[in-house]
């Protein structure tokens, strides 16, 4: 990591109306091509090149705050939880909504196993339920339809009904696709095995959870969280397994981890810190400051290629920051 990378202008990605609360990568899909999808309040998440940051086409459909979306691995499905109740899943060829997954509350996370066009996807929110769609049978093929609204509903079952006691705020599928981690409000990071359904593992966080997210650069699986003033770093594949807590004299809203470079970067959680910095993962300390947003910081992520990282924030802009030396992409 040359000193080339700092003070790069950052490339931005205007088309929102209101806050992001939420982008995510695919993973790389063909030699150098990859995705990029943004979650917004405008209700419209986009779908983006990730490389250049060019618009490729929003989702339309949803009648309530996004405030998650995920891209499946391959970058074929799409997925969306909602302030209007439900997850919808989607196909990113055409646009199209596959299944409306109807909720009794706000749904903040959603989640694919780490698998090409998958078949199954979790989600939660306000409900402080974890529950897992099978996409494989629409229940119109199923049992006797109970009602109209919930006829595209594919069937779903709850994972440890009663044990979240806060709203889920992240879900996060680990390699092993039997194992689940959810980040809720009451402060707890958990571990679920999806055969016997139950915990197994978990952590207690100081302050209120911002993002909990998987490394995309490595196979090691890190999981990084943001709480409070701190970072957490987890091993994703050993439940409840922490490596490391740095406390920071900021509040942070956002974290990603850069397992090859060792590096992480974190963004402010107000409207007087709306910095993105870059930190040494080893020696703990800050490398870089960057500015450029004009709002909090809500979600960090590292491509799949760990060349650059996005930032999404509160002032309705998606940002791509180079983290390499020498050209790439539009940086020339």
């Amino acid at each position: 990591m040359s000193k080339e990378t700092t003070k790069v202008v950052p490339l931005t990605c205007h088309g929102h109306s209101r806050p992001v609360p939420h982008i995510h990568f695919s993973a790389m899909v063909d030699e150098d091509q990859y995705y990029i999808i943004s979650a917004c309040k405008d209700m419209n998440p986009m779908l983006r090149d990730g490389v250049t940051g060019d618009w490729i086409g929003t989702f339309l459909g949803h009648k309530g705050a996004v405030w998650q979306a995920r891209l499946s691995s391959d970058a074929s499905f799409a997925a969306t939880a909602s302030a209007d109740f439900s997850a919808k899943v989607w196909d990113t060829h055409t646009g199209e909504a596959l299944h409306t997954l109807q909720h009794n509350h706000i749904v903040r996370a959603v989640a694919f196993p780490n698998q090409p066009r998958p078949q199954i996807v979790a989600t939660g929110g306000m409900e402080k339920k974890l529950r897992i769609f099978d996409l494989s049978r629409s229940s119109s093929s199923s049992s006797p339809v109970q009602d109209t609204s919930a006829a595209a509903t594919p069937p779903s079952y709850e994972i440890g009904a009663g044990i979240h006691t806060g709203g889920l705020k992240s879900i996060v599928w680990a390699a092993d696709p039997n194992v689940l981690i959810t980040a809720a409000e009451d402060k707890k990071i958990r571990w679920w095995d999806l055969r016997t359904q139950s915990t197994i593992g978990e952590h207690t966080v100081e302050g209120a959870v911002g993002t909990c997210e998987l490394d995309n650069t490595s196979a090691e699986g890190v999981l990084s969280v943001a709480a409070g003033n701190s970072v957490y770093f987890f091993d994703s594949a050993s439940p409840g397994s922490l490596i490391k807590t740095i406390k920071t004299p900021y509040e942070i809203a956002s974290v990603a981890f850069h397992g090859g470079q060792r590096r992480f970067v974190t963004g402010g959680s107000n409207q007087n810190d709306t910095w993105v910095r870059v930190w040494d993962f080893d020696e703990e300390k800050e490398l870089e400051t960057n500015k450029g947003h004009h709002g909090p910081i809500w979600s960090v992520s590292f491509s799949p290629d760990g060349k650059l990282y996005a930032t999404g924030s509160e002032d309705g802009t998606v940002k791509l920051w180079k983290f390499t030396s020498g050209p790439y992409g539009l940086w020339r």
